[in-house]
Order: structure tokens, then C-alpha cells, then sequence
């Protein structure tokens, strides 16, 4: 399906102009009503910059915190641990454990709630304020031992990408050079990961890593935080057959914002790449598939993009492209949401 662009001038569109007629909350402020929109996000780094940097999930002044979280109702975070490529064996499970401490500490506070299950999901309804879900970035993390992956969980890891850049025991990354896909090791952990409810992520995987994964699991798996290789073609970017594999397994594909990802030519690349990425997803039948998977706080943005304050603009440029509605609401929010509580009711 094409999407025809309406002529909607700039000025009229404003933050009320994000109407979801089924699904809005509106709060009386100041004798107005004020609209706050749903949004779930499938990636930031957030976690690990505010532990590097010393600053509070709560309040900084990154790309994400849970005080421009209260502009949703609600807002929900994947919050990933990201492990270096360097990072390895015994070392990298201490090095979740410090940002795992870390995440659990700023829980503490109750300035924000945590999910671990799709029944939480269920439950946080359209409450306004940040929810965050916590993922690894890098299966190092598992330290080649099967028995972290229950530890992972336990420790209410929803989400893992197998790999980063670079190659680990569970198999080979995207910018490694090699060709090998699943390890013997990586056979067996992913099995143990749809066993244990761990959301298999393939962002970051080399494509001999993504289509082993297809072949050996059973489960829906995602793409976290990736964009199309049709339209900008860096290798992180998915082609049209990985997409569509992950559309008849059920899984979901996060949208990146990261500017080497959307454009060829970074320094050019602006909000309507995002939407470029989006649509020619739509056309290969992803409405039910395409979320968000930003990248904040781990990567450079575009044009028009500066944070968590910029997802209301990226909304309205969605709408002035005579997307639906209700279709602006599936990408932004639903089909993330969707995915994780399916995911716990089928297991």
C-alpha cells in the first residue's frame, strides 16, 4: 500500500493534533485538556549511560528519564545492558550484575514501574508515566554457561540480542566478518531462551547468525532496534526476506533512529527517513510488525530528533503522511505491547 501525503501545514499540526480516539487519556491542566499519547520503546542505552556518566534515571539530561516519561499514558522502556565486545566470560556477567544493581536501586525509588510479564503489561493499562522492561544487549552476558540464561531471567531480563558488533559464544556479529551464524553453544542457548521466555533479539546478528536463528527456534523473535537495507544500506539494516521472515514468525521490528541507519548520507538524514523506513515496511505487510526501537542514548540522532520530548513530532509527520490513526497508534505502542503479552500467553 502507498501512503499519499497530505498538504497539512506545520503550524497546524501540535501536540493535541495526536488524536487516538480509543485509546487517549486526557487530564484536565489549567482548565485545558491535555492529550498524552502511548509509547513503547523496544531499545535505548540509557541505563548503561547513566551508570557511566553518574547521573539518575529518574532526572538528567540524556535522551530518556523517567520525568519526560510523564508526557505518556504510559511510556515504556526497554532499557538494555549493553556489553562491550570486549567484555567477556566471567567478567561480563559481573558486568550485568553492576548495571542489573544499578536498574533494581532506581526501581527502589517507585518513581516508575518495572514489567517483567505480559500480565504486567496487562495490568499497567493506559497509566500515565514510564514502565521499564529490562533486556541485554549482547549474549557475553550468558558467559557461555546455560544455566545464566535462567539466571538472566530470574533476574528479569525480558530481552536479549544474541550479539553486538562483534562475534561472542552464541554466535557471530554483524561487523565481524564472520560467516559461521549459531555456535554449537549458540544452538543450545537459543533453545533455552524460548524455554526460559527470553525474547530472542536479532538486531546486531550477521545474516548467517539470523538465519540460523530461524532455523532453529520455534518462537516469534524481533529485531529490536533496526531499519531497512532497501533504503539506506549499512549492514545493520534488515533486508526485505529477513523482514518478512520475522512477519510470519509473529515478531516485531523497532524502528532505529540512529542517523547512519536511516540515510546514506547521515548528515542529511531527518524525520521523514524514519517514516521513509516505516512505509516501506508497511507495503511489505509489517502493520502489525513495525514498533519503535530508538536507540537513545546509544547512538547519534537525526534532524528534528532530541530525545523522548521528540516522539509527539515524530507522531505528527506519521499522520501528516495520511497514515490512520488507529495505524500511528499500532506502530508507536500496540504492536510492542501485543507481542510481549502474546508472547507469555502462548509459552
Amino acid at each position: 500500500r502507498v501512503y499519499r501525503k497530505r498538504s497539512v501545514s506545520q503550524d497546524r499540526i501540535s501536540r493535541k493534533r495526536f488524536l487516538l480516539k480509543s485509546n487517549s487519556l486526557l487530564k484536565a491542566k489549567n482548565d485545558e485538556r491535555v492529550l498524552f499519547m502511548r509509547y513503547f520503546d523496544l531499545h535505548c542505552d540509557t541505563l548503561v549511560a547513566c551508570l557511566d556518566q553518574n547521573k539518575s534515571l529518574i532526572d538528567n539530561d540524556l535522551h530518556v528519564s523517567v520525568k519526560k516519561g510523564d508526557r505518556f499514558a504510559p511510556y515504556v522502556q526497554c532499557a538494555a545492558v549493553w556489553l562491550p565486545d570486549s567484555v567477556r566470560g566471567a567478567a561480563a556477567l559481573q558486568y550485568f550484575d553492576r548495571h542489573a544493581a544499578y536498574f533494581r536501586k532506581m526501581a527502589e525509588t517507585g518513581a516508575f514501574t518495572v514489567l517483567e510479564t505480559g500480565e504486567d503489561l496487562e495490568k499497567l493499562g493506559n497509566k500515565q508515566g514510564t514502565a521499564f522492561i529490562l533486556t541485554v544487549e549482547g549474549g557475553s552476558a550468558v558467559a557461555g554457561d546455560l544455566k545464566n540464561i535462567h539466571y538472566l531471567r530470574e533476574n528479569g531480563v525480558r530481552v536479549m540480542t544474541l550479539t553486538w558488533n562483534g562475534s561472542n559464544e552464541i554466535g557471530s556479529g554483524v561487523m565481524s566478518g564472520d560467516k559461521f551464524g549459531l555456535t554449537p553453544f549458540g544452538k543450545l542457548a537459543v533453545k533455552e531462551m524460548e524455554k526460559e521466555g527470553i525474547v530472542i533479539d536479532v538486531s546486531h546478528a550477521s545474516e548467517a547468525l539470523f538465519y540460523d536463528v530461524a532455523e532453529n527456534t520455534e518462537r516469534p523473535f524481533i529485531a529490536t532496534h533496526s531499519n531497512s537495507k532497501v533504503l539506506c544500506k549499512h549492514p545493520r539494516n534488515l533486508t526485505d526476506d529477513q523482514f518478512r521472515i520475522i512477519c510470519n514468525r509473529g515478531g516485531l521490528v523497532g524502528l532505529n533512529y540512529f542517523k547512519a541507519f536511516l540515510n546514506d548520507d547521515p548528515a542529511k538524514a531527518d524525520i521523514e527517513d524514519l517514516f521513509a523506513h516505516a512505509e516501506h515496511f508497511l507495503s511489505l505487510g509489517g502493520a502489525d510488525v513495525v514498533a519503535m526501537g530508538s536507540d537513545f542514548d546509544g547512538s547519534d540522532m537525526p534532524h528534528g530528533i532530541t530525545g523522548l520530548e521528540s516522539v509527539e513530532d515524530i507522531a505528527n509527520v506519521f499522520l501528516r503522511h495520511n497514515l490512520p490513526e488507529a495505524l500511528v497508534d499500532k506502530i508507536f505502542f500496540e504492536n510492542a505491547a501485543s507481542f510481549f503479552k502474546r508472547f507469555d500467553r502462548n509459552a
